[in-house]
């Protein structure tokens, strides 16, 4: 059952006096449950793809569609509002509030979702298996790289959302941290069921993948085979 379509999508920005074209007409569909690995150049078109299914932007033309309804918001607040309930977004910086303890970043979703308190034992599950039950008082900069972005996974999902979308997470981490991170999003992700997209420039990480999509002069390739 497809989860996303998208059909007929076109976005472009403003710069200076020129429009430069970002995405040109595309159709696409996701089925719930896929793993979507998502390539492309930097500046191809990765995150604005992202932020236009998350509806933290909107398209120029074209539809896009979740479990067949429309998603033809008419204000910032009402994209936000579909945004908090169904997509959990995992930033490649993390994104976490500063002025929040790490068990409080975690609390936050689930009180915006009015899922407190009957979820508030979830927290701790997340931070048990995170291995980080003894950092729920520290605050964000107190941890390292790994730590925050596995945070940041918790945060993205502990709220049940339908789909979670994953802009270069590994992008600021190690070889040996990005092979940890990887293994805990891909648990949390068969664990609960959930549809992931994630962008990267990282072709090693094609191997998780159910399909390949690459993103070139405003176009969407579905590669099949070797990546190389």
């Amino acid at each position: 059952m497809a989860l996303i379509e998208l059909k007929n999508l076109h976005k472009s920005y403003t710069q200076g006096k020129e429009s430069i074209s970002v995405l040109a007409d595309v159709s696409f569909s996701v089925n719930a449950g896929e793993i979507i690995i998502l390539l492309g150049k930097s500046g191809s078109g990765k995150s604005t793809f992202l932020n236009l299914i998350s509806g933290i932007d909107s398209p120029d033309q074209g539809e896009i569609r979740f479990y067949n309804r429309s998603l033809a918001f008419h204000s910032e607040a009402e994209r936000t509002l579909f945004r908090r309930k169904n997509i959990g977004f995992i930033f490649q910086f993390f994104n976490l509030i500063p002025t929040l303890t790490v068990r409080d970043n975690l609390l936050l979703p689930l009180e915006l979702n009015n899922l407190l308190p009957a979820e508030k034992d979830q927290v701790d599950l997340l931070l048990e298996k995170l291995s980080l039950k003894n950092k729920e008082n520290q605050y964000p900069d107190t941890l390292s790289g790994g730590e925050q972005q596995r945070i940041a996974i918790a945060r993205a999902i502990i709220h049940n959302p339908e789909l979670v979308l994953a802009d270069e997470p590994t992008g600021n981490l190690d070889d040996s941290t990005s092979a940890q991170v990887i293994h805990i999003l891909l648990q949390f992700i068969k664990s609960y069921n959930k549809t992931l997209i994630m962008a990267t420039h990282n072709k090693d990480l094609c191997r998780i993948a159910d399909r390949i999509i690459q993103i070139r002069n405003g176009h969407l390739e579905e590669i099949s085979g070797e990546v190389k």
